[in-house]
């Protein structure tokens, strides 16, 4: 089975095509091709995502990217899979309307996807879960723990009840001025810590949420710690008669003060990473799960990889730890081709037939509620 995937659900313009292949019930997977058209140095210009000129960049690269992913002839392709939320509705739509036109065009069964379970089914080609299973998604815009009972079948548990951990990440960048991206930009200054400032940090940030008796999480008191923090060395700083100003905001230069920056980072990876594991093996034990999934662009912290391998090993039954390639946990279309193949082998035939006039049915929908429903 080949599957074409099509994912622009935020600020990556991809495409890819999947081959499925089942000998003696063993799952073979081949990425055949596999397009990314990031959008990051434009929105960096901005400290953040611009949704209009996201959009606008989709409606560039759309026709671009789909055609270098084509490395086989269309004919071949059995599946169209689209992503149709959750995410940014013009961002969504671009990618809807193209797959939708394919599958016209093409006369292909098409399927639209929930962003989410593809960060949870890229893990799948690589290796098979042991279910009953548990997922934490981290990213921009979502963090979540789902109980995953088999293929396609999730339970939310718990959800971030305001910022999203890769969000916290994001804006407690901007407040240090490390600009966007702010993960990989904390990341790079807390390893820098070690080497540069031998003496150990004084700074301690609080970890919301992280001892509730709910599945919860909450980034946004961690966030508004650190501006506190940034505010209090700005003013002290601004009173000195040697300090360097911005010339645009007439505050501090924070970047004077690596120090600081380079403590601030580390706790803040830390805070993020102590409530993440905590409260995902802390679920994991309720639940008596005998796999973790990771998925989602935060997974790709090598920090937050390597403690959970190592935490995952002290717990009392041996749970099997499931971690996406490194170049699979930023959105990605193969990973929805993926969610396409597990949704596809668990419907009825008479599902399957209606995939044909899909292309006729199916929209974005940006505000699905995430792993809440199983037809996506």
């Amino acid at each position: 089975m080949i599957i074409l995937g099509i994912e622009t659900s935020c600020d990556e313009t991809a495409a890819s095509l999947l081959e499925i292949k089942k000998q003696k019930d063993q799952l073979s997977f081949k990425v055949l091709s596999k397009i990314v058209a990031s959008q990051i140095p434009i929105h960096s210009q901005y400290g953040g995502i611009i949704p209009e000129l996201a959009a606008r960049e989709h409606i560039k690269k759309i026709i671009p990217v789909i055609k270098k992913s084509l490395t086989l002839n269309p004919s071949t392709i059995d599946l169209i899979a689209v992503t149709i939320g959750p995410g940014l509705i013009t961002s969504l739509f671009i990618g809807v309307e193209s797959a939708k036109t394919l599958a016209y065009v093409w006369q292909k069964p098409l399927m639209p996807i929930n962003h989410l379970k593809g960060h949870i089914a890229i893990n799948f080609i690589k290796s098979q879960p042991r279910f009953p299973a548990l997922g934490l998604i981290v990213s921009g815009g979502h963090t979540e723990l789902a109980l995953i009972k088999k293929y396609n079948q999730y339970r939310k548990i718990g959800q971030t009840r305001d910022d999203a951990a890769g969000e916290c990440f994001d804006k407690v960048a901007k407040l240090l001025g490390l600009g966007y991206p702010g993960g990989p930009a904390i990341t790079k200054w807390a390893n820098q810590q070690s080497t540069i400032n031998n003496q150990q940090s004084t700074i301690n940030l609080p970890r919301p949420m992280i001892d509730s008796n709910n599945y919860d999480f909450s980034f946004s008191g961690l966030k508004t710690a650190v501006f506190y923090l940034v505010q209090s060395v700005k003013s002290r700083r601004a009173d000195s008669p040697t300090t360097k100003f911005n010339e645009k905001t007439k505050s501090p230069k924070l970047k004077n003060n690596k120090k600081f920056i380079q403590n601030i980072c580390k706790e803040t990876q830390q805070a993020i990473i102590d409530v993440l594991i905590k409260k995902t093996l802390k679920a994991a034990q309720e639940f008596n799960v005998k796999s973790i999934i990771l998925g989602g662009g935060v997974i790709a912290n090598k920090e937050l990889r390597i403690q959970f391998s190592e935490k995952i090993k002290k717990l009392k039954n041996p749970v099997k730890l499931l971690i996406p390639p490194m170049e699979f946990c930023p959105d990605n279309a193969t990973m929805i081709a993926a969610a396409a193949y597990f949704k596809y082998i668990n419907m009825t035939t008479k599902q399957i037939n209606n995939l044909k006039n899909n292309w006729k049915k199916i929209k974005a929908n940006p505000f699905i509620l995430p792993l809440l429903k199983n037809y996506l």
